[in-house]
């Protein structure tokens, strides 16, 4: 790896938890250089601009979610397992373990949807590539009898991701983590019910 190299991924670690809490436009340059420690010619040396470091921000951000979704899923046994390690670890997006602020396709969604079309594109494909995952679990365990055939894959995967979803946004805006936890009782009761 180049030092260019090792400089952008320093600024894209130290800036990503910062996008992730204070969007795209809450974020400034003083807040870069205050967590990178660079200059302003430092970071516009190795970025564009400001749209480049978020963009790397929110694929930092977005990587680190989908690598432990990834690893948990495959430690699991049966594709209801699958399915619930979301809600395991979208709790750890809550407690800001997995990524500081929350979730960032949540975030960056709600942040970019009309004002920053290029992080609203890579929000909308990462919504898209959750669902797809979905759907092939479900599929998955269509094919092995482990869900009821008359189900929509498609459905589910939305369904899935809409409670996830919503249920972070309702318990962070209350701020009332319960919230959570009754929500994703209910996912959890809808998961077992696929069979």
């Amino acid at each position: 790896m180049t030092k260019a190299e090792k400089t952008r991924n320093f600024i894209v670690e130290k800036t990503a938890p910062i996008f992730n809490m204070k969007g795209y436009a809450g974020t400034s340059l003083n807040d870069i250089t205050a967590a990178t420690g660079l200059t302003k010619g430092s970071i516009y040396g190795n970025f564009a601009n400001k749209d480049e470091v978020a963009l790397a921000a929110f694929d930092y951000n977005l990587k680190n979610v989908v690598s432990r979704v990834e690893a948990e899923i495959n430690r699991q046994k049966d594709v209801k397992g699958k399915l619930l390690v979301y809600i395991n670890i979208y709790q750890n997006l809550l407690s800001g373990t997995v990524a500081e602020g929350g979730c960032p396709i949540l975030n960056t969604a709600i942040d970019a949807d009309d004002t920053h079309p290029a992080l609203k594109a890579r929000a909308v494909k990462a919504v898209l590539g959750w669902k797809n995952g979905i759907m092939e679990l479900i599929e998955t365990g269509i094919a092995a009898k482990e869900i009821n055939a008359d189900h929509n894959p498609e459905q589910i995967a939305l369904t899935i991701i809409a409670i996830i979803e919503g249920g972070i946004m309702i318990s962070r805006l209350t701020a009332k983590p319960a919230y959570w936890n009754l929500i994703m009782d209910s996912l959890k009761k809808y998961v077992n019910s696929l069979g």
